[in-house]
């Protein structure tokens, strides 16, 4: 069977070949063929043994394919590896989506795409995710200006094999809509035609993976960076990665886990178009849809600059989304650092000062297991900010609130991620 193949398609290729070249042809076409069709062997061997062995695999949509999650290992990233993480977030949430309300297997209600993608599940990782495809766009449901200081954050599963090609790259924009609808069909498209930052990720292995930063206004080039070099990026393929944007002005800072990939003074141009849309695209590759995956999650968008010391000091209490747990857990995330690492620094400049740290959680789930968990998730606070900050846990008293003081409505995404939150009182 194998040897009609590489036959008919060295012919297909060369029409009428002399022997030479019809030889040399077979060859390459025979080790072409011989690695497709291993590839598919391997793949099925795969999915054999999963399904031995009980594991399940990416739920997709119906028909579609699964690809089993957490092929570039199973190390989380430490709260110690983002000991120089300098990110935090914006001071009021904008947009949030989890798609914890959207149906398995279809795109998300209020996004937009000019191709097919679906919200999946994993086994190994809480959530829902966006199943992105290649050649695709997609605009989120955001409907809402950033203002000229605010930060994005999400998570991203890149899903990559080594099959001999190049991996899909993946882009995200941060771009202005002007009079548009953020959602119209257009800007799919021609996303750039008012105002426009788009971050590109070239993934790749052998520590050859680049990021480049592009931005324009009026569809004229602004800026454009130089190829930088991520070379940590292929140790997080099949495990979720944070990336974070903080936009203040013209500056465009961006991080990938705990590495400041991007640092441009003057990256964004400063018009009357005001950013107010989020765009995601994952480029060609020659892989099969079976073979590759990316994922993002977790999306959330805060406008505003924080103001730590002010809060604290001045007005006496400070209010963080910033700090981030595992689901239904009291275990800090590594990347809320940041946040926690600017508390520890007003504390230790100003010794006298004590204070309390609230713990506040949105309505999901049962009123008794909230309130118990916002106090251990604000002990854990103090626990951190003792063990790995050396402030006197004399200075710190603990407690929690549930979800008997929002901040927002709980009936929305925006309003639930608020009110997920910690406060530092000064007492």
């Amino acid at each position: 069977m194998r040897k009609a193949i590489y036959i008919l398609t060295a012919a297909l290729l060369l029409g009428t070949p002399g022997y030479s070249q019809f030889k040399s042809l077979i060859n390459k076409v025979k080790a072409k063929v011989d690695q497709r069709v291993d590839r598919k062997v391997d793949n099925s061997i795969d999915q054999t043994l999963d399904r031995a062995e009980g594991k399940n695999t990416t739920a997709a949509a119906p028909g579609g394919p699964a690809v089993a999650p957490a092929t570039g290992g199973d190390a989380k990233p430490s709260l110690k590896s983002f000991s120089k993480y300098d990110f935090i977030p914006g001071e009021k949430m904008l947009y949030s989506d989890d798609f914890a309300q959207d149906n398995i297997g279809e795109l998300p209600m209020a996004w937009n795409s000019n191709g097919s993608g679906e919200v999946v599940i994993f086994d190994k990782y809480p959530g829902r995710w966006l199943r992105l495809h290649k050649g695709v766009a997609y605009l989120t449901g955001n409907q809402k200006a950033f203002g000229e200081n605010y930060t994005v954050e999400f998570d991203m599963i890149l899903e990559l094999k080594n099959n001999g090609w190049m991996y899909p790259s993946f882009s995200f924009a941060l771009l202005s809509s002007h009079d548009l609808s953020s959602l119209d069909n257009s800007l799919l498209k021609e996303y750039k035609r008012f105002n426009a930052v788009n971050a590109l990720l070239q993934p790749a292995e052998n520590n050859g993976s680049r990021a480049v930063l592009e931005s324009s206004t009026g569809s004229a080039p602004y800026f454009k960076s130089s190829l930088i070099s991520i070379e940590a990026l292929q140790n997080w393929y099949g495990q979720p990665i944070h990336v974070a944007v903080q936009v203040q002005k013209e500056r465009y800072r961006g991080w990938i886990n705990e590495l400041k990939a991007l640092d441009v003074p003057r990256g964004v141009a400063i018009t009357g178009d005001t950013m107010n849309q989020l765009r995601f695209e994952v480029g060609h590759t020659n892989y099969s849809e079976e073979t590759y995956g990316v994922y993002i999650g977790n999306i959330k968008v805060a406008t505003g600059l924080p103001d730590t010391r002010h809060k604290l000091l001045e007005e006496g209490k400070f209010t963080t989304n910033g700090i981030l747990f595992d689901v239904q857990s009291d275990v800090i995330r590594p990347e809320s650092y940041g946040v926690i690492k600017e508390i520890a620094g007003v504390l230790k400049e100003n010794p006298s000062i004590r204070v309390k740290v609230i713990g506040h959680t949105s309505s999901d789930g049962d009123d008794a297991a909230n309130l118990e968990l916002s106090k251990k998730r604000a002990a854990a606070v103090k626990t951190l900010l003792s063990s790995e900050f050396s402030i006197d846990a004399g200075r710190i008293e603990t407690t929690g609130k549930g979800e008997t003081e929002p901040m927002a409505d709980n009936k929305t995404k925006e309003g639930r991620a608020q009110n997920r939150r910690v406060e530092f009182v000064k007492l």
